[in-house]
């Protein structure tokens, strides 16, 4: 990457003798939209303040635009934070919200009206310049906290779990927006969320934290479609996991693996030797309940234990005869006899050929 307008090295932290990051790496592009992902622990948090300079690290460096920030209070980094709790004045209007970074600044006047009016118009809350927070909703008011923070044209934006007080439907549509917002302006957005489906959706790129470190890093497919080791696979999506033992490489992008005392042919360019313990990982959009199972598949037999509608899909639940359950999702077809299955009726399950991901098992 050429120029990144954030450049992270060695950050570590500590508190109390606890290791909350250990030599921290990390690289952002102007006009990214970079998420941290990962369970409650895992340093993004911390990561966000130390940016933000709401926290002093033990070691490393932060650049921004080539210039350290480190010894920088948060008020002169042109880094701005939206907080879980919008952190609204309730004594103050929304005009008065907005306005208070420019207000402190000295800005006043013309001047300063137009600003507000022009970030109250980013976040489509024209016309709701002389309310006060209580008479807001819980997502006008997030629309409130991004004006304030945009109105400086920041050059990071950071965003801490902002959407987490939102019911489902306000939280989808807000995800819309955010991105919709970062785009139109140009800053880079590093959003911090434990939500996978939010990272997936609103990402250029996914930071897999484990431990205070990089689990692994890439575009939302790339994380998705090709996890580099088990713990990144649990954590984003569900999975299926079928224990097996690799028997031979077939040639370079392929292995013969032995599966519940079947034989499958698996794609993959990892390196695994011959009686090497690996775990093969499917989705539940790559299992197939079918009799029309492509040649040379395993067919796994089993009963159906679940069957959930979900409007444009249909989750299954099934108990395999010879492993353990596994789920499979697939697009409802109202004209598809397959679609008919029961609870409790047999079932052939297979997946398509080249979706699975072989990973190295990790006792």
């Amino acid at each position: 990457m050429t120029n990144p307008v954030l450049t992270i090295r060695g950050l570590s932290k500590s508190f109390d003798g606890h290791t909350v990051l250990s030599g921290f790496h990390l690289d952002i592009a102007h006009g990214e939209f970079v998420t941290l992902l990962g369970p409650s622990g895992c340093g993004k948090t911390t990561l966000l303040r130390l940016i933000a300079g709401f926290e002093k690290p033990d070691t490393g460096s932060i650049l921004l635009d080539n210039t350290d920030i480190l010894p920088l209070p948060p008020e002169k980094r042109q880094v701005n934070t939206v907080f879980q709790s919008y952190a609204l004045f309730p004594h103050m209007s929304v005009f008065d919200n907005v306005a208070f970074g420019l207000s402190l600044k000295g800005m006043k006047g013309e001047p300063l009206r137009q600003r507000v009016a022009a970030a109250l118009n980013d976040v489509k809350m024209d016309g709701f310049a002389t309310r006060f927070p209580g008479q807001l909703s819980g997502g006008q008011q997030q629309r409130v906290a991004m004006a304030r923070a945009v109105i400086n044209r920041p050059r990071v934006l950071l965003l801490d779990e902002p959407l987490s007080a939102l019911d489902a439907r306000l939280r989808r549509e807000m995800q819309v927006e955010l991105k919709r917002l970062q785009r139109e302006l140009d800053i880079t957005f590093i959003l911090v969320t434990h939500d996978q489906e939010e990272a997936l959706s609103m990402s250029d790129r996914v930071v897999v934290m484990q431990d205070g470190k990089i689990a692994q890093i890439g575009t939302p497919r790339e994380v998705y479609e090709e996890p580099n080791s088990l713990y990144v696979a649990r954590f984003i999506g569900d999975i299926n996991l079928f224990p097996g033992t690799v028997k031979t490489r077939i040639d370079p992008g392929h292995l013969q693996i032995t599966l519940f005392n079947q034989t499958a042919i698996a794609q993959t360019e990892k390196d695994f030797a011959p009686g090497q313990s690996v775990q093969l990982l499917l989705r539940p959009e790559d299992l197939r309940l079918t009799e029309d199972i492509e040649d040379n598949m395993p067919v796994f037999h089993g009963a159906i234990v679940e069957r959930s509608y979900r409007g444009s899909t249909l989750d299954t639940t099934i108990h395999l005869d010879d492993g353990p359950l596994v789920r499979a999702c697939e697009f409802f077809d109202e004209d598809d006899p397959d679609f008919d299955y029961r609870v409790g009726e047999r079932v052939k399950v297979s997946w398509v050929k080249g979706w699975e991901v072989v990973l190295p098992d990790e006792k």
